[in-house]
Parts: C-alpha cells; sequence; structure tokens
C-alpha cells in the first residue's frame, strides 16, 4: 500500500465512505484533487459546503429544495389528488424526468433494509399517514424500487394504509425486477405509470 502524506490519507478516508466508492477509487480522487489546479479544488469546496447550508428537506415531501415547500408541493398546477411515494430523491427526480406525472410526492427515508438499519421506524411512515388524514388525495402510487427491499417497503406501506379511504396503485410494467428507478429512461417510466395496477388484497 502507498504511503501518501497525512492529509493525502485524511482525504483518501474521508472519500472512501462516500456509497460505492472503495479504497482504491478514493484514492484515484484524492491524487486528482492533489494535482488538480487550487481554483478547481475551491471551487469543490464551496460547492460541498453550499450544498449543506442551502438545501432543504421540504416539510411536506421530503424531496431535497432550496425552499419550503418545494417548488412541485408549491406547485397550484399539480394533481393534488395523486401522491406518489418514492424511496429517495433520485427516485422522485426519474419520474419528474419522464415529464407524464403530474400529482405530489411523498418521498421515504430509502426502503426497508435491516442490515442498513433501515427499519418501519426510519421510513417516516407517520408523516405519510399525516399527509393523508386531510382526505384530499385519492390514489396513493407506490413507486418503490423492484427490488426485495423496494418489494417489502411497498407491502409495508401498503399494509399500513389499508384501512383510508384511498386508492393504492403500483407502477406497472417496464420496470424491470432488480431495477432502480433513476436508472430507468422516461419511455420506461411513462409506460410504468400509465400501466400501474390497484394493489389486491
Amino acid at each position: 500500500m502507498a504511503t501518501y502524506p497525512r492529509a493525502v490519507e485524511v482525504l483518501i478516508a474521508a472519500l472512501g465512505r462516500l456509497p460505492g466508492v472503495g479504497r482504491k477509487t478514493a484514492e484515484r480522487l484524492a491524487l486528482h484533487l492533489v494535482r488538480a489546479p487550487a481554483k478547481e479544488v475551491e471551487a469543490l469546496a464551496r460547492a460541498l459546503a453550499g450544498v449543506k447550508q442551502e438545501v432543504k428537506v421540504c416539510s411536506l415531501c421530503r424531496n431535497l429544495a432550496d425552499r419550503d415547500p418545494c417548488p412541485i408541493c408549491a406547485d397550484p398546477q399539480r394533481d393534488r389528488s395523486l401522491l406518489c411515494v418514492v424511496e429517495s430523491p433520485a427516485d422522485l427526480a426519474a419520474l419528474e424526468g419522464a415529464g407524464s406525472y403530474r400529482g405530489l410526492y411523498f418521498v421515504l427515508a430509502g426502503g426497508l433494509d435491516p442490515l442498513e438499519g433501515l427499519g418501519p421506524d426510519q421510513l417516516r411512515l407517520d408523516q405519510l399517514l399525516r399527509r393523508l388524514q386531510d382526505g384530499r388525495v385519492r390514489e396513493v402510487i407506490l413507486a418503490c424500487n423492484p427490488t426485495t427491499e423496494g418489494e417489502a417497503t411497498a407491502d409495508l406501506i401498503a399494509h399500513r394504509l389499508a384501512s383510508l379511504p384511498v386508492t393504492l396503485t403500483r407502477l406497472g410494467y417496464g420496470v424491470p425486477v432488480g431495477g432502480d428507478l433513476k436508472y430507468l429512461d422516461g419511455l420506461t417510466l411513462s409506460r410504468s405509470l400509465a400501466s400501474r395496477q390497484k394493489l389486491e388484497e
């Protein structure tokens, strides 16, 4: 293993804590930053600091935004009778990018994943239930990822919402099993939304 100055090792360790970044990738990124012009590194540092200072979580949908409520929740043209439940802001962005959904959203804190410490209590389902109390939402679209964790999450939400006067639907055909919404193209997502189906008890 290469021996680097302490500051470089600290940077490698910090980068290695990012999801999907192993030691080799962290090392490559750190060495790039060491060789990069000071302005580039300073711009990155400002961007990192800015994201923590400027990005908020919408109190209604839990999406990332620069104001509260977010532009989607504040848009009077959105269909307030539709609420699409997604696992992450990236999934919401993928559905918005498809351009065919005009309802509102609720972003969970991820999908059920006991190994990562994400159980039912971490998903913020109590906030979702409060969101549905006023009776304006008539259909809840469960747009969880078609993975084992996503299916378990959708089943849990369906169980929790079973007594409410809302129609529960799931994304339809077009989303591959084991896929991830943020990597799907707009046409696939549009067809999936159009072919959603009611959940059978």
